[in-house]
């Protein structure tokens, strides 16, 4: 384990950085921090926000001061070992791939030298864990995604990308859950909503979960986005099987 390290961010918050690679090891030990955090109460944390490699601590500094706060986090360092780390849930995303919904699909797969079914197939191959999530309300950064279907960001990005949109910039992917500027690759869109403000949990996805697509027909994405509209749709989770897949 790398030495963690405990940044001045501002005036109300603490950078707890837990190495500098983006792994699936240094996100159970943030996961685990961010759990032992929320047992310990400890007095004026606002709050916790979980990235690639650190966990950023929010703090009232009229109730902690900030040597106080980095004591007590410090503190909490020999006690992630005996933390137990709920089981990741798999949050399933239909998408609708190629034509008007994925419009860079034909380019991903001729940058790969694969047909774009062979795109479809691997990019629906795999659990994708979210480690964060940022940029806006919902956008989800995922890992795990295959070498085999990187593709480089857009020389000029787009003004607007339609909320659903499901994109490769480099070798990640990830779903664009409002209407924003972007310059990732469109390869397909989901009728799910992954934010939604009036919703009793705005943001669908959760960071430590994981996120599989697959692939679903016009019709299918017709119907999903009119249950959608109606309130009616639930997006099926369940719990990932120990190795994944």
């Amino acid at each position: 384990m790398a030495e963690v390290k405990f940044l001045l961010s501002g005036d109300t918050s603490v950078t707890v950085e837990f190495g500098n690679e983006i792994s699936p090891a240094i996100n159970a030990q943030i996961r685990a921090f961010n759990i032992a955090l929320e047992e310990s109460r400890i007095p004026g944390i606002t709050e916790t926000v979980p990235t690639y490699r650190s966990l950023m601590v929010h703090y009232d500094p009229g109730i902690i001061l900030y040597d106080d706060l980095v004591k007590e986090l410090k503190g909490l360092m020999g006690q992630l070992s005996n933390i137990q780390i709920p089981p990741s849930d798999v949050l399933e995303i239909p998408v609708l791939y190629g034509g008007e919904a994925g419009p860079d699909l034909e380019f991903v797969a001729e940058h790969n030298k694969k047909t774009p079914e062979e795109v479809i197939k691997i990019h629906t191959s795999t659990e994708y864990l979210i480690y964060m999530l940022g940029f806006t309300p919902g956008f989800t950064y995922l890992g795990g995604m295959s070498e085999e279907i990187a593709a480089p960001r857009l020389k000029q990005p787009r003004v607007k990308i339609p909320a659903g949109s499901v994109g490769i910039a480099g070798s990640q992917t990830g779903v664009y859950p409002i209407d924003s500027p972007g310059g990732w690759q469109l390869i397909g869109k989901t009728p799910v909503r992954m934010y939604q403000p009036d919703r009793a949990e705005p943001i669908l996805p959760k960071a430590g979960e994981y996120i599989k697509f697959h692939s679903i027909t016009q019709a299918e994405f017709d119907a999903i986005a009119a249950q959608e509209a109606a309130g009616t749709y639930v997006c099926k989770r369940h719990p990932r099987k120990e190795g994944g897949q």
